[in-house]
């Protein structure tokens, strides 16, 4: 049986058996979709279970999403209202972004992804941070953000780590969606199951990693990092400027303007399909 750990105003944590972990995102409305309160939620929740002391209480976290989308990326409103704001306040929001995807990939057991419906933009980031990927076989991912006008700039390094220059660089520079098999070929997905079998196999895959050693496994992440390293400081703060100066670009500027009023965005005046 599960418990609720904690429940906030946009995500859930449920404590099940032998330190596993649920961080749910409790926005079905709206696709489970960022905003600045939810994404400082997360951080806050992060670290918090990344300070757990005891190995055997924090053996997996699990993430997902209500509903039938797991994370559609940016809110609308959000989307919005970052469109008004200055570059200095772009820049403060880009670094809280940029810490959720840190706190996540510096987890210190092993994090897996139950990934339905769609993975977007943001919701795509954080399935680069997890260690393990299982999605409906119906599952749309894409970073679209170059289509708007702006970049996937605090994914980027954690897509780039998970599969490669080669499979990241026509996926981040066009913003074309890709199926859940085309995600599992390059190593984005772990595994892609039918939807009526994917909570069977999620005890599956549950059972595989609570079956190794606690403290082993929290040396083994650190292996991987030490082998694949995270963004260091610089990286980070480089990924935080390019962020904040695209959304407050002409290009950005209009891409979102666009989006909202359904219209063609200048730079594809004159371009046929």
């Amino acid at each position: 049986m599960n418990k609720v750990h904690y429940s906030g105003q946009n995500i859930r944590v449920e404590k099940y058996p032998y330190g596993v972990k649920k961080l749910i995102f409790t926005r079905p409305d709206i696709r489970n979709a960022f905003h600045a309160a939810m994404i400082e939620e997360i951080n806050l929740i992060l670290l918090q279970m990344k300070a757990i002391k005891d190995e055997n209480e924090m053996r997996l976290l699990i993430i997902e999403g209500e509903g039938k989308v797991f994370c559609a990326g940016a809110d609308l409103a959000y989307m919005k209202e970052q469109a008004k704001n200055t570059e200095e306040q772009n820049l403060n929001d880009a670094r809280a972004l940029g810490k959720m995807f840190y706190n996540l990939a510096d987890f210190p057991c092993p994090v897996l992804s139950l990934v339905k419906g769609a993975a977007i933009g943001g919701g795509l980031g954080l399935v680069a941070c997890s260690d393990y990927v299982l999605t409906e076989e119906n599952t749309i991912f894409a970073t679209s953000e170059v289509l708007l006008g702006i970049v996937p700039a605090v994914i980027s390094p954690y897509i780039i780590r998970k599969i490669g220059v080669g499979n990241a660089a026509p996926f981040l520079l066009t913003g074309k969606k890709m199926s859940a098999l085309d995600c599992e070929k390059i190593g984005l997905v772990s595994k892609v199951t039918d939807a009526l079998e994917i909570n069977k196999e999620l005890e599956k895959v549950t059972l595989e990693f609570i079956m190794a050693a606690p403290s082993a496994a929290r040396r083994t992440k650190e292996l991987i990092k030490n082998a694949s390293p995270l963004p260091n400081p610089t990286q980070f703060e480089f990924t935080v400027q390019q962020i904040a100066k695209a959304r407050c670009s002409d290009e950005g500027k209009a891409g979102l303007s666009s989006f909202f009023e359904k219209t063609t965005p200048f730079w594809c005046h004159g371009i046929k399909k």
